[in-house]
C-alpha cells in the first residue's frame, strides 16, 4: 500500500497534539459561529475549510514516527 493511505495509529503523545489541535480549531470555529449570521453561505465554507485544515493538520502530527505506536 502507497505510504498516503496507510492507517497510523497515534501513541500518547500523539494522541495529546492532535487533541491540542483540535481543542485550537474548536475555539477558532466558536468565534467564527458567534460573529458570522447563522444561515451564511460564507459561514458554510470557513467550517468546510476549517474542518479540511484540521484533517491535514492532524495527518501532519500522524505521519510522524514519532507519534505513531510502535
Amino acid at each position: 500500500m502507497k505510504q498516503e493511505f496507510t492507517v497510523h495509529m497515534l501513541n500518547d503523545a500523539g494522541i495529546a497534539k492532535a487533541t491540542e489541535l483540535g481543542e485550537a480549531f474548536s475555539t477558532l470555529l466558536e468565534t467564527v459561529e458567534r460573529i458570522l449570521p447563522a444561515q451564511c453561505r460564507e459561514k458554510s465554507l470557513v467550517v468546510t475549510k476549517l474542518q479540511e485544515a484540521s484533517f491535514f493538520a492532524k495527518r501532519g502530527i500522524a505521519i510522524l514516527p514519532e507519534n505513531q505506536k510502535a
